[in-house]
């Protein structure tokens, strides 16, 4: 009896121990890759002449739009390879290589690490609403965050894992938000070379995943155990 009690309490144990290691990986997987911290530079740019409310709601609309776009291609966007013959090792390696440019333009943001050009910034100011364009995509769920979305549902191997998979969406979202409307007051305290130096270190960050996801792609496709 007590040895029953005990067997159920170490598996219910390590099942939570292994849901929060992939809640906790795929969320830090995914924050580094969104980089909210490089995008509130564009951010305070394209509204510099919104009000507060204004802000808020293309802050809120964009985050929306982001956890759509990320949300969609969890669910449906290995079929969509399957559906072109592309396979799980190719579409890691192809993202790990997507990833891994947008770490290393990260790690120069004054010169190539810029989230959106010239041209995309001076169009986005005469428009209307920019929470889905620019701001949503390519912004906050850019080639690089949809890759590793896809890569999340790549590894998936229950239900569950897509359930933690989409709560890690949800609280990257969450923090995008609070990001975005804390924009102005981080401008004003860490400024622009502070923006800039997280910017570098999560750059670092998304080079290692990257490197992670080229790595278990090759390993895939060779089937070779490390």
């Amino acid at each position: 009896m007590f040895e029953f009690i005990s067997e159920i309490n170490t598996e219910s144990g390590s099942y939570f121990i292994s849901s929060a290691a992939l809640l906790i990986a795929s969320f830090t997987s995914l924050f580094s890759v969104v980089n909210p911290l490089a995008a509130m530079p564009v951010f305070l740019s394209l509204t510099a002449s919104y009000t507060d409310t204004q802000r808020a709601r293309t802050a809120k609309k964009a985050t929306v739009y982001m956890f759509g776009v990320l949300i969609v291609f969890l669910l449906i966007g290995t079929y969509v390879l399957t559906f072109f013959g592309i396979s799980l090792p190719g579409i890691r390696i192809a993202g790990g290589l997507i990833i891994m440019r947008a770490g290393y333009a990260m790690l120069s943001p004054e010169d190539s690490g810029k989230k959106l050009t010239d041209k995309d910034e001076a169009a986005a100011l005469v428009k209307e609403d920019i929470s889905f364009s620019p701001l949503a995509l390519p912004l906050l769920s850019g080639p690089g965050s949809i890759a590793v979305v896809i890569g999340f549902a790549s590894q998936a191997a229950s239900p569950n894992d897509y359930l933690i998979n989409a709560i890690s969406i949800v609280l990257v979202v969450i923090v995008t938000y609070i990001l975005l409307r804390l924009a102005p007051i981080s401008e004003k305290y860490i400024g622009h070379t502070g923006l800039n130096v997280m910017t570098r270190l999560m750059g670092f960050i998304v080079l290692a995943i990257s490197v992670q996801f080229i790595l278990s792609g090759i390993t895939q496709y060779f089937n070779i155990s490390i």
